[in-house]
């Protein structure tokens, strides 16, 4: 694997000055751990898998450089294991629009299967698709299509590289699906409402296959609390390290993961003047901050706010997310010191973003156009330099004994999951 990184970019430049294929691996624009993994593990096995590689299979991180540093534990997990930073392709150092048009671009979307409105061209190059997300559009052939509902988009990557060739999961690439199916699981606890039966027995394999990885709590503690670090960030670089944006034909509300407590952050000074300089900076009306924080079983308390100057998207907000029954949320207002800010607790602890997104897509919907998927307003800009945006079941699930996992286990190593490409 760190072989594979290091010649990516020296790879992807020989294919433009050759005019030939390049095969980009891209996650969602959120570019977490589960994105970025899953696109480096996946472009991997597809690059060591293929008989006779035509193209140059490149894995894109789907944000600019300079974000980078906000993925705190992805920079963690990629520091300790070996992959260095200075050798990874971002968005705006490759130029993908120019790619398409000069007929060199195939393009694999990895923890997303939707392309945000300003890439809409370069769904004609997408050849395959790999998401644990509910299904928002179909697909037709020749695309490859497999969208299960698992707690990690790198559980099904792990899949598919079990049924490759033998040999080419190496012990970098294994501890990379580890730690990120780990700590997208939250440590296999099913008192969280995202583990799967599969995301279990994918890392019981990879324990299996390598011994010594490192034990489970350890992972996901060092992960964790590399997540949740966010000394010395802005308010606008909080707000910016987990951002998906919606969208309708008139207003673009901005939803972002917060990483400490809602009270602290409500707390932080200039907090009201930092929100709207944030949402008129990037043409955002509102904004929804999210915060999660676990105990020591892994159970989940989750809070929100939403913010507005504008009083009838606000309000037409909160009454959608007040009134959810898909899932009910069962919000409870906490004080605010603004008019503008509306905090609540919210009761219902499994519902993470992946399901109050749906909520407030059919809030903008309300408001007189149709909701959008998720995007970001403005694609990453082309440099002059250039290279030429959980799962739904919220029912705990039983861990396996392990005469599931070796049946499990056998199942994948013998043939092909359910729902896995042909």
């Amino acid at each position: 694997m760190e072989r594979f990184v290091s010649g990516s970019r020296a790879a992807l430049q020989d294919h433009i000055r050759q005019h030939r294929e390049i095969h980009v691996v891209m996650g969602n624009e959120a570019c977490d751990l589960d994105s970025t993994v899953s696109a480096l593990a996946l472009a991997y096995f597809l690059a060591q898998s293929s008989p006779a590689p035509g193209a140059a299979v490149v894995p894109v991180l789907n944000i600019p450089r300079a974000d980078f540093a906000l993925r705190s534990e992805t920079t963690f997990l990629l520091r300790d294991r070996g992959i260095a930073a200075a050798a990874l392709v971002f968005r705006d150092e490759i130029d993908l629009a120019g790619l398409h048009r000069a007929g060199l671009l195939s393009l694999t979307l990895v923890d997303h299967h939707v392309l945000p409105g300003a890439d809409a061209a370069l769904e004609e190059a997408v050849v395959e698709v790999l998401d644990h997300r509910p299904l928002e559009r179909h697909r037709g052939p020749p695309c490859q299509v497999t969208v299960e509902p698992v707690g990690s988009c790198a559980t099904l990557v792990t899949e598919r590289i079990l049924q490759g060739p033998p040999g080419v999961l190496d012990r970098t690439t294994a501890a990379l699906l580890h730690g990120t199916i780990l700590l997208d699981c939250i440590n296999l606890s099913p008192a969280a409402g995202k583990v799967t039966p599969r995301d279990v027995a994918c890392v019981a394999l990879l324990e299996e296959r390598f011994p010594e990885l490192p034990a489970r709590d350890a992972v996901f503690g060092a992960l964790q609390a590399a997540k949740f670090d966010v000394t010395g960030l802005t308010t606008e670089q909080m707000l910016r390290k987990d951002l998906k944006v919606i969208s309708n034909d008139e207003v673009v509300v901005a939803i972002s993961g917060i990483f400490e407590d809602l009270e602290t952050f409500l707390l932080r000074p200039g907090l009201l003047q930092d929100l709207e300089a944030f949402c008129q900076r990037r043409g955002y009306a509102g904004l929804v901050a999210m915060t999660v924080s676990f105990n020591e079983r892994h159970e989940p308390t989750r809070k929100l706010a939403v913010y507005s100057a504008q009083e009838p998207l606000r309000s037409a907000l909160c009454r959608a997310l007040e009134e959810a029954t898909t899932p009910s949320l069962l919000l409870q207002p906490l004080p605010s010191p603004w008019v503008s800010v509306v905090p609540y607790a919210q009761g219902n602890a499994v519902a993470a973003r992946k399901k109050v997104l749906p909520i407030l897509r059919a809030a903008l919907g309300g408001l007189g156009a149709a909701g959008g998927p998720e995007e970001e307003v403005v694609p990453p800009p082309t440099p002059m330099n250039s290279l030429v945006e959980e799962c739904p079941l919220a029912q705990p699930v039983p861990p396996l004994c392990p005469q599931d996992v070796l049946e499990r286990v056998s199942r994948i190593a013998g043939g092909q999951p359910p729902g896995s490409p042909k």
